[in-house]
């Protein structure tokens, strides 16, 4: 009779990528990757609702070593509340050494396979082996950019359980206390990545239901409103010299 072996418990230790160890080169996917990942960081830049000590990138190398192996993921976008570690050039990021482990890790879907949805127990590890065993990240988001399908999970008892959206297609992130979710239309460039598309994006939304602006959002909302001032003054101004009264009198 044939016994299977016995798989051996993960010993995770949380060492420093070494200066020479070589990183993957791969190629992102697609143009509107890195397009997707900023618009999500430029928003919350823009709101105030990134640490101080916080780190937001995009593909950028999450390492630890598992069984005395170095294991390096890189999502297409990751959020981690703080960091200690004041690194000015960052080939990689080694959680519980250098700060704390992410809050969200997100992937973006494209035509390549990339084995987001990846159980693989076994080195190099699934993708989602590696957010949900091994970093144990709190939130893990799957979002296809051609069709807007989002998809979000959250770590419940060291297992991804799905989230249900809410009535407005919107799933809280209450660390955050944000909402994120699926909007569509046209970017028309933000202030840090400027290029249209025209598609649907993640957006997020505070607790009482604004949507956080991008930049040019910001820019395009100041121009009405001092439009909208200046009408006023104009028709202020009509009404005054209706009632015989010069506008020029008033201060």
């Amino acid at each position: 009779m044939t016994i299977a072996p016995i798989r051996s418990p993960l010993q995770i230790s949380w060492e420093l990528l070494p200066d020479d160890y070589p990183l993957p080169d791969d190629p992102v996917d697609n143009i509107d990757q890195p397009l997707l990942a900023e618009a999500l960081r430029e928003s919350l830049d823009l709101a105030h609702q990134l640490p101080s000590q916080g780190f937001v990138s995009t593909n950028f190398g999450i390492c630890t070593q598992v069984n005395d192996k170095f294991v390096i993921k890189a999502p297409d976008w990751v959020y981690i509340p703080r960091t200690e570690s004041q690194r000015s050039r960052r080939r990689s990021y080694t959680p519980q050494r250098e700060g704390d482990l992410p809050l969200i890790v997100m992937e973006f879907l494209s035509e390549t396979e990339g084995g987001e949805y990846s159980v693989n127990p076994n080195y190099p590890y699934g993708k989602w082996y590696f957010y949900e065993r091994i970093l144990q990240v709190p939130y893990y988001c799957i979002f296809e950019p051609e069709r807007g399908r989002l998809e979000v999970y959250r770590l419940i008892d060291g297992h991804y359980q799905m989230v249900k959206a809410d009535e407005l297609e919107r799933y809280r992130i209450a660390p955050l206390n944000l909402d994120l979710g699926v909007w569509q239309g046209d970017a028309k460039g933000t202030l840090r990545a400027r290029s249209q598309r025209n598609g649907y994006w993640l957006r997020w939304w505070d607790s009482e239901g604004h949507l956080l602006l991008w930049g040019a959002e910001r820019i395009e909302q100041e121009r009405q409103n001092t439009e909208q001032e200046r009408q006023r003054a104009d028709r202020l101004a009509e009404q005054l010299k209706a009632l015989g009264i010069d506008p020029e009198t008033i201060l």
